[in-house]
């Protein structure tokens, strides 16, 4: 969430930093649920999308995806 949030206020003008710092500080409690279409519509966020559709998904640019990806491989490399 804080590389999401520091990509976004780099890189997006339209971001909303206010609703940012709700999400991070709900964060980390246990009943804490955020989904990546809510993420965007709160935040006005670009580095992730979501189609709906046959084809659809959720897409991240590259720089958010390689860390994702970098993240889950520093998981699994753990255990």
């Amino acid at each position: 969430m804080e590389f999401l949030g520091t990509w976004e206020q780099i890189y997006n003008p339209d971001f909303k930093v206010v609703e940012f710092d709700h999400f991070k500080r709900e964060a980390g409690l246990h009943t804490f649920v955020l989904s990546v279409s809510e993420w965007i519509e709160k935040t006005a966020a670009i580095g992730l999308t979501v189609k709906r559709g046959k084809y659809g998904g959720t897409y991240a640019h590259k720089d958010i995806a390689f860390e994702f990806a970098s993240a889950i491989q520093n998981y699994v490399n753990q255990y």
